[in-house]
């Protein structure tokens, strides 16, 4: 059963708006302060969310003033507490509590709410805003984010502790009745709760409304029940405003460490206006100016002016800001103390959270010479894993329930489990989506270079978190298997055609789709270099022949995106052969062809767009001669490759979903063949 902080149940009925012209003690100066400077904000901007940041002032005031551990002046110290706001249109009630208690956000910061390279935007952001821990908004991405954050910590705990507990915190987070319908919040807090996150704590903002109107439009779970069977932790604080009871449940979940907590709390959206208490319209909209002067009266505010804070309160803010700093002197006693005892870990500690690899990690690359054969990219991708986790112990992941598939297992290491946190492997489950938002928030832990694997067709379950890990530039891998039509039987749902331009569209995506063994080693070496943005490897089911690099040029050109695999002999080319993946070994037996009939013709393997576009125009110019006419293939939607190839130039691609048969046979009836990359040719040049 799940616990009440008060009672045996959680009342539903609300408790009526506080009198007019009631007297303001110093804690309802404090906690009014939060609620005034969400109204002003969002006003003068015209544009936001007063609602949930007014219901939830109490909550942030609690956690802020006496649970919370965090340092305004070190706003990354390595153990503090994490808060994440998933309900990140509440995002007054974050910059609100930031200025308060002291960290660099300024009163004129929180005035240019909304407006163009603030440091408050209109959804809180990673690296614009200090003690902004991850870019949330859209509605299950923090939870995630948070179950991720809480991975980290164990993992990193389990790893790095030894007398001196240096990683030793808690992550915290607030959900909306948005983020707990949004299917990402269940994956996640399924896993969390199979892993026993016991430092994950969670509030749900129980407050009825969203944008439509009441919940009982659309809601009618009982949310502390499923997370309960998820296995977590749950209680009930029947109001907000009970401050006594948010500390007692707070504490209980602070004490409970073998299960995540969420803590469900009533509140009332739009707390203390006389006319949009409990209203859908103080959700997305400004009070108005009159509304926010009756709002002020009944919480008896002893000022009307825009953006006032009472000094007494502002102190009272500030000195518990400085209070909760104190936990990080009593942690830098103790890391001294572990660094003198463990100087050898702590060198390695700061050299993966200076996201710094190993020196010699690009020894253990491995080679792919003849005698290897014909193999798939897949298969190739698990052998440099394999390899190359070796050397980077801070490499660690796995797949959503297809790791026999996509070859991602790392042979010899325990899985991460509520038994073994210290695990490298990952058993996401099939959880593509609550995958990808996991790994962001481990990858915000520091640390750690956290990759997951799934079919490339799956990528759409997860483009939700890709798009974020684009936003905030998180270094974190995917690695996508089964690329194209290639993967044969499976037919259509399963064959991909349009998420190749999909995913290259999205601005950070680095994508790279290898042409053999050799370019897959290669992709994994620009994969763990690369810092700005996550990468993507694209890769194969079926086996790719053997490209000889003492006949064609080295693979390491892949690390500018493309390169001239083979030139055309006797003199400059007439026509320029482009493609990735499985299909540049058919460019290169066209190139054979057409030689035959006298065009000269050159190949190029463009493994990755973005890498390419980022090379200086000499560069580019000198694999794609200008006036040269240029044919690009790729068993996927052309979308993407129109850049490449100019307005006189060809794709041969796909603009129809696949089909269930052998790949081959698929390959011949779609037309992606050297016969029809060789027809193109001659016709492009005016040669039959």
């Amino acid at each position: 059963m799940s616990q009440s902080a008060d009672t045996a149940t959680a009342p539903r009925s609300a408790p009526s708006s506080p009198p007019a012209g009631s007297g303001q003690s110093l804690e309802d100066l404090c906690i009014n302060a939060i609620r005034v400077l969400a109204m002003d904000a969002v006003q003068k901007a015209d544009s936001g969310h007063p609602g949930t940041p007014m219901a939830l002032a109490p909550l942030a005031y609690v956690l802020w003033t006496q649970h919370l551990r965090y340092n305004p002046a070190d706003p990354n110290w390595l153990n503090r507490d994490r808060f994440v706001l998933s309900a990140g249109h509440a995002s007054m009630l974050l910059y609100s509590v930031l200025y308060l208690t002291g960290y660099e956000l300024t009163l004129d910061d929180l005035k240019q709410f909304r407006q163009w390279e603030s440091k408050t935007p209109g959804h809180p952001e990673y690296g614009d805003t200090p003690g902004v821990e991850t870019t949330t908004g859209p509605l299950g991405q923090g939870v995630g984010n948070a179950v991720g954050m809480a991975v980290g910590e164990a993992h990193m705990a389990a790893v790095f502790n030894r007398d001196q507990r240096i990683f030793d915190h808690y992550v915290y987070f607030i959900a909306s009745d948005g983020d707990m319908m949004e299917g990402v919040s269940h994956e996640s807090g399924s896993f969390a709760g199979h892993t026993r996150l016991g430092k994950l704590i969670g509030f749900y903002d129980d407050n009825h409304i969203t944008i439509e109107g009441d919940t009982a439009l659309t809601f009618s779970d009982d949310t502390g029940a499923r997370w309960e069977a998820y296995g977590w932790h749950v209680q009930h604080v029947a109001d907000v405003n009970d401050l006594a009871a948010l500390n007692r449940a707070i504490e209980a979940a602070k004490v409970e460490t073998t299960r995540p907590s969420l803590i469900v709390v009533r509140s009332h959206i739009g707390y203390g206006s006389p006319h949009k208490h409990d209203t859908a319209e103080a959700h997305g909209s400004a009070l108005g100016e009159d509304e926010i002067k009756l709002t002020k009266q009944a919480l008896g505010y002893p000022s009307q002016e825009p953006f006032y804070v009472a000094p007494e309160a502002l102190r009272y803010w500030r000195d518990a800001g400085k209070r909760r700093a104190k936990a990080q002197d009593e942690w830098n006693k103790t890391y001294a103390a572990y660094k003198a005892a463990n100087p050898g870990l702590e060198k390695e500690l700061q050299r993966r959270l200076a996201g710094e690899l190993a020196e010699g990690w690009e020894d253990a690359i491995p080679v792919f010479t003849a005698k290897d054969g014909n193999v798939a990219s897949r298969a190739a991708s698990g052998v440099v894993i394999n390899a190359i986790a070796k050397k980077i112990p801070e490499l660690m992941g796995g797949s959503a329930d297809l790791a026999s598939s996509t070859n991602t297992i790392i042979k010899g290491e325990p899985s991460f489990s509520a038994e073994n946190y210290a695990g490298r492997n990952f058993h996401f489950g099939i959880r593509e989506h609550g995958m990808g938002s996991i790994m962001n928030g481990m990858s915000l832990t520091g640390g750690i270079i956290p990759y997951g694997a799934t079919f490339l067709i799956f990528s759409d379950y997860m483009r939700p978190p890709v798009r974020l890990a684009c936003i905030m530039g998180r270094h974190v891998i995917y690695v996508y298997t089964h690329d194209s039509i290639g993967l044969g039987e499976d037919g259509p749902t399963h064959q991909p055609i349009e998420q190749l331009s999909a995913l290259r569209a999205i601005p950070r995506m680095t994508l790279i789709r290898p042409a053999d063994a050799s370019e897959t080693a290669e992709a994994w070496r620009v994969a763990l270099k690369h810092k700005n943005g996550p990468v993507a490897l694209v890769l194969t089911r079926q086996k790719l022949s053997f490209i000889d690099r003492s006949k064609y040029a080295a693979a390491s050109g892949l690390a500018r995106g493309a390169y001239v695999l083979a030139d055309a002999p006797g003199g400059a080319p007439e026509v320029v052969l482009i493609s990735s993946g499985s299909e540049v070994g058919l460019i290169l037996e066209a190139q054979k062809k057409l030689e035959a009939d006298g065009i000269r013709a050159r190949a190029v393997s463009m493994p990755s767009h973005e890498i390419f576009a980022r090379q200086d125009h000499a560069y580019r110019d000198s694999v794609l001669p200008k006036g040269i006419k240029r044919i690009a293939m790729e068993a996927a939607h052309p979308m993407s490759w129109y850049k490449w190839v100019g307005d006189d130039g060809v794709i041969l691609g796909l603009e129809r979903f696949g089909a269930s048969a052998p790949a081959a046979t698929i390959y011949e009836h779609l037309g992606i063949t050297v016969d029809h990359m060789v027809t193109t040719a001659k016709a492009l040049v005016g040669k039959k």
